[in-house]
């Protein structure tokens, strides 16, 4: 049988030798189903994971479509978030440079003017988010009547993030006989419809449901109890010691909270805010990747398009709200058949949650439990609770009972525990009087 490589695949002989120097040299999963029908010019919905190897799966065969001698914008990469949009810059940069192939971001947050100059050299792929890019078609700044490629990468959360109506006024500037390619970890109904009402008989690229997470991500979670939660949360840390580790809360006005306590025990946090500037998210970003920051607390919208090579654990602080939001966390590690861990801790009562990422997911998501300073499944560290007491209650047994000593008088002869000669009402009054002033102690009784 004959093994599939990017050159049987349709990829260019000069594309596959720079991915050679880069380390790649087989394509994932993903690559092989997506390559060919995207090369072929036919719309594609691709389901997969992030961290599988498919911003390659759609920029090799549009860098490949893309004629340098034409000056004019060809291709179209849509991304919902900032960062996202800049990974594929810089890929495309990297894979279409040799090629003659001018590559720009038009991204929100960043001055439009300095983009709209760009825009005057003629760059041939585009890459940018749906806000940035509907207000330079719409300015008429960004020609679309050149382009053949509109890929959407992360649909389901570009419509998550309100991006829809952006996103259908961008395929409305397009030709009519332009092709489409959506990218998506999950299909949800916003994303099918928009497929089944613009794609041309789409090539649906599917993945197994056991394939919805990384094959080599690992999946626990712990319970305990509200008030105990960053407690736990301290001690798996200090187990694991992760060189880095993305924490998750479901609530944008718990970051500030659990960023401020995670530093006070310790463990250098850093809170990513959906609404933070550029510059700043920019400098939280580079602090963690870095390793200065070992910790960075982020919601579902601040993580959005976030990728942080080699990230080793995802903790979910509070579980996410469905099967499809754990899918996007714990895609964050385990990637490219690397290692990670996925970690979420939940109170008794959110237990189900747990069940029912398992049943949609057809993942295993297994209870542990920090016991002894390690980490065991709860049946073990029953049984070793059990053969702990019954040790204790077995040496019991064979000591002899301990004799209570008799109580000493206060004329110094052993008695039975009474003060020789005392009478209950006197003891009442010393029990009241103890701490009183010395004169009212003196004072002698009414009556």
């Amino acid at each position: 049988m004959t093994s599939t490589t990017f050159h049987t695949l349709g990829i260019a002989e000069d594309l596959t030798a720079r991915l050679s120097e880069f380390g790649i040299v087989a394509p994932s999963p993903v690559q092989a189903e997506a390559i060919p029908p995207i090369l072929a010019g036919k719309d594609v919905l691709a389901t997969s994971q992030t961290g599988t190897g498919k911003t390659l799966a759609y920029l090799l065969p549009i860098l490949q479509g893309i004629d340098p001698e034409v000056k004019a914008a060809q291709k179209l990469i849509v991304a919902p978030t900032q960062e996202l949009a800049i990974q594929i810059v810089r890929e495309g940069e990297r894979y279409g440079e040799a090629r003659g192939i001018g590559v720009i971001g038009l991204i929100g947050g960043a001055a439009a003017k300095r983009q709209i100059e760009k825009l005057k050299q003629h760059p041939q792929l585009i890459v940018g988010t749906p806000g940035r890019i509907r207000e330079l078609i719409e300015i008429r700044k960004l020609k679309m009547h050149q382009v053949t490629t509109i890929v959407i990468d992360e649909v389901d959360q570009v419509f998550q993030s309100g991006g829809a109506s952006d996103v259908e006024r961008i395929l409305r500037s397009a030709l009519r006989d332009r092709q489409l390619v959506f990218l998506s970890a999950t299909v949800g109904p916003e994303t099918a419809e928009l497929a089944k009402k613009e794609m041309d008989q789409p090539v649906e690229i599917g993945i197994d449901p056991e394939r919805r997470t990384p094959s080599g991500l690992e999946h626990y979670y712990f319970v305990s109890e509200e008030r105990d939660k960053l407690d736990m949360l301290r001690r798996i840390v200090r187990h694991y010691d992760p060189e880095r580790a993305l924490v998750f809360v479901n609530a944008t006005e718990d970051l500030a909270e659990v960023e401020a306590k995670l530093n006070y025990l310790g463990l250098n946090a850093a809170a990513l805010y959906g609404d933070a500037d550029k510059l700043t998210r920019s400098r939280v970003l580079n602090a963690f990747r870095e390793g200065r920051t070992k910790l960075l607390v982020a919601s579902d919208v601040a993580a959005r398009g976030l990728d942080i090579e080699g990230l080793g654990m995802v903790i979910n602080y509070d579980p996410p709200i469905d099967a499809e939001h754990y899918t996007h966390r714990a895609g964050r590690t385990g990637r490219m058949g690397r290692k990670g861990l996925a970690i979420t801790l939940v109170t008794d009562r959110q237990t189900f949650i747990m069940r029912k990422f398992n049943r949609e997911l057809g993942i295993s998501i297994e209870e542990r439990v920090l016991y002894g300073g390690k980490i065991r499944t709860p049946r073990s560290a029953s049984e070793r609770d059990s053969a702990g007491r019954g040790s204790h209650a077995g040496n019991r047994a064979n000591k002899p009972a301990a004799r209570k000593p008799a109580s000493i008088s206060s004329k110094g002869r052993a008695g039975n525990g009474k003060a020789n000669g005392e009478r209950p009402s006197e003891r009442e009054r010393d029990r009241k009087n103890k701490g009183a002033p010395k004169w009212l102690k003196n004072k002698p009784p009414r009556g």
